[in-house]
């Protein structure tokens, strides 16, 4: 990101909006950016729509949680974002369309929002908006399933980045995106790339053919970087790739877990379709760039 860069967090007033506000602030102070608060207010048919009321009094109902919510958005963290540069807007809408077309709109560089997934079932749910958000929005996107336990300081001690890549066309641009935050918190950049088994026959026993694949895995790897031109810790490991890039990043105590994620298409790729896997997984903020 440039400085006076726009970063986009999308407020639902719960605990993980207040903790993914607080990475939000960590981050914009870091970039110079202008912070974009933004609350999408359903539809009145949607917001009453079970109660048997005329449409003048389903007017009125509504206006008054309109003038709630702006007022409940104007005092959000008021005290603890004073300093930062922040600009507060209330929409109404489908929430996961109208937070990619505010972010078009407004071309933000990142959307910062958290994942929702709730009790022993966490790791395997993804909020719906999230998940939306995720294939339709142009920018990266910064999630987090345990953002809500995060301390207020839980960004600016980020002191290790890992970086999850498929060697594929995008895979400089993620390596960039995360040597860039890397550099801003002055964390150390580990790059990580799982080959996964061979479906064919023998599947992968033969070990002269792991060898052959893991060292043309180094090679690719060791190309990149210096393409991208930073220096890193190279990793190259085989097998499930969410599961052993969350690991990876557990291990290394990562603060933030950044991977590759297409733009037009959605989540694509052999990495890419492991995505939302690495995301509901991972022990660490996740951006998918």
């Amino acid at each position: 990101m440039q400085p006076r860069s726009k970063i986009l967090l999308p407020v639902d007033f719960s605990e993980r909006s207040v903790a993914a506000a607080r990475y939000a602030k960590a981050l914009a102070g870091r970039f110079g950016s202008e912070l974009l608060l933004l609350h999408v207010l359903t539809p009145p048919q949607y917001e009453f729509g079970n109660l048997e009321v005329s449409g003048s009094v389903l007017a009125e109902l509504y206006q008054g949680r309109a003038e709630q919510v702006s007022a409940d958005l104007d005092s959000f963290l008021a005290a603890e974002l004073e300093g930062t540069a922040v600009r507060r807007s209330v929409i109404e809408g489908d929430p996961a369309s109208k937070i990619v077309e505010f972010a078009h709109r407004e071309k933000v560089d990142l959307i910062l929002m958290p994942t929702h997934g709730y009790g022993p079932f966490r790791r395997f749910i993804l909020g719906s908006n999230t998940a939306k958000v995720l294939h339709d929005a142009d920018c990266p996107v910064w999630t987090g399933v345990h953002l809500e336990q995060a301390p207020p300081s839980a960004a600016d001690s980020l002191r290790s980045v890992l970086c999850g890549v498929d060697l594929g066309a995008q895979s400089s641009k993620t390596l960039c995106w995360a040597a860039m935050l890397a550099a801003e918190f002055g964390a150390r950049l580990t790059v990580i790339h799982v080959t996964t088994p061979d479906a064919g026959p023998g599947g992968d026993s033969d070990p002269d053919r792991r060898a052959g694949v893991r060292e043309s895995a180094e090679r690719e790897l060791q190309r990149l970087q210096l393409f991208v031109n930073v220096e890193a810790e190279l990793l190259v490991e085989a097998g499930e790739p969410a599961k052993l890039i969350c690991a990876a990043a557990e291990r290394l105590e990562a603060g933030a877990l950044v991977i590759g994620r297409g733009s037009a298409a959605g989540v694509f790729g052999r990495l890419r379709t492991n995505a939302y896997a690495i995301i509901r997984q991972s022990p660490c903020p996740v951006v998918s760039v």
